[in-house]
């Protein structure tokens, strides 16, 4: 793979660093890194797992099941593809059966749900808007209606626009990137906590992007900001109802919603600035998440866990 890129003053896009490659597909700027990703972008949000090249890795074959999860039941909002998938057959492995919330990439869901029916497991699709509340509502009554009870809440989806100033932000996107990445936790939250039982686990995502400030991320970085201190806020609230909620801040990892958002230039050198100079793929988040919603994590709420190849130090 050489992808040569050159800034271009008429056009005005950026080369990110990326002076030229070699014959094996290595990248110089002021350190080496390992070029994975062509360049891509999908001109919708929050992005089709299904077209993406090359697909994520959403399963480690390896990986030892000990039935942490056994009986659970887990809604994972987004989780249809990138960091929503991984979690969802990470927790099927270890033995819960889980709701799929997505908004309309049926396709990406559709084959969720077939890879978890090949391992032995149990999912439900549900699709619809999680900026209606009347859906977050929806949402818990199906999966009271089919499974009865809710141990653990993923709250997973969000969407995030790239612009390159504050003045580029129109009041329009301010409003949807708020009202998806925050309002829908809320709202899903607050119906789902009137099922919830003590020993149950709520898991929000924020972003490494909200601990050093991504410049050209400014709505999303708010969004995810607010996450933090929903996350902190509520801990303390339900420590006495022995309910925990922490969170999860994944650093680059390669998911649709890397090439919904980056110009195409951006995506080779996704994720070259941690110190283990690469993105992420999905499985190597799966098992945090498997921590914070079993009996392990029983004295761990309130927190923010940062899986980013190092790119940010707590």
């Amino acid at each position: 793979m050489n992808y040569k890129f050159y800034y271009d003053q008429v056009n005005g896009k950026d080369d990110y660093g990326l002076k030229y490659s070699n014959e094996d597909g290595y990248a110089y700027k002021c350190t080496k890194y390992k070029l994975e990703f062509p360049p891509q972008h999908q001109n919708r949000q929050p992005g089709f797992e299904y077209v993406m090249r090359p697909r994520p890795i959403f399963d480690n074959p390896n990986y030892k099941a000990a039935g942490k999860l056994k009986d659970k039941v887990a809604i994972i909002t987004g989780g249809d593809s990138g960091i929503g998938r991984a979690v969802s057959i990470a927790y099927v492995k270890e033995g819960a059966k889980v709701v799929i919330v997505y908004l309309n990439e049926h396709e990406d869901a559709l084959e969720t749900k077939q890879y978890i029916t090949s391992l032995g497991g149990e999912c439900l699709l549900l699709n619809g808007d999680v900026k209606d509340k009347n859906f977050c509502k929806l949402i818990v009554d199906e999966t009271m209606k089919y499974y009865g009870k809710i141990d653990i809440l993923v709250n997973n989806a969000g969407v995030q626009y790239q612009q390159k100033s504050l003045l580029d932000i129109s009041d329009e996107q301010f409003d949807f990137t708020m009202k998806t990445n925050i309002y829908s936790m809320f709202y899903l939250t607050k119906y789902a906590l009137k099922e919830m039982k003590p020993g149950s686990s709520i898991i929000n995502v924020t972003s490494v992007t909200t601990f050093y400030g991504e410049p050209e991320l400014i709505d999303y970085v708010t969004s995810k900001g607010a996450i933090v201190g929903f996350t902190r806020s509520l801990a303390t609230n339900l420590a006495d109802k022995n309910i925990r909620v922490n969170a999860v801040a994944p650093g680059y990892f390669w998911t649709p919603l890397q090439p919904a958002c980056w110009e195409e230039e951006k995506i080779p050198t996704l994720g070259a600035d941690a110190p283990m100079k690469r993105a992420g793929e999905t499985y190597e988040i799966a098992p945090i998440f498997v921590y914070l919603a079993s009996d392990d994590a029983s004295y761990t709420t309130g927190q923010v866990m940062h899986i980013n190849g190092g790119l940010y130090k707590s």
